[in-house]
């Protein structure tokens, strides 16, 4: 698997859903789950939900390849 989306053992442990329930398949609960909390997610050609860790991890897509810019402060307060 890659590092860029959640595996199926993680979507389990982060929605509680291993199994499927009252006639709805593991999948449709985790979709229902996930738009309920508000978790972004694609589902895939077979209904699985599929995660990018980045919307859990709580940074942003580009983070890790660029470095913060510095904070715009004006001349005037600059003392340039």
């Amino acid at each position: 698997m890659s590092d860029t989306f959640l595996s199926l053992e993680e979507m389990a442990e982060l929605s509680g859903i291993r199994t499927g329930r009252n006639g709805k398949s593991r999948e449709a609960l985790q979709v229902e789950w996930l738009r309920k909390v508000g978790i972004p997610f694609w589902t895939n050609a077979r209904g699985r939900p599929i995660v990018a860790r980045v919307s859990i991890e709580g940074r942003s897509p580009g983070a890790a390849a660029e470095p913060p810019r510095p904070a715009w402060t004006p001349r005037v307060l600059s003392g340039r």
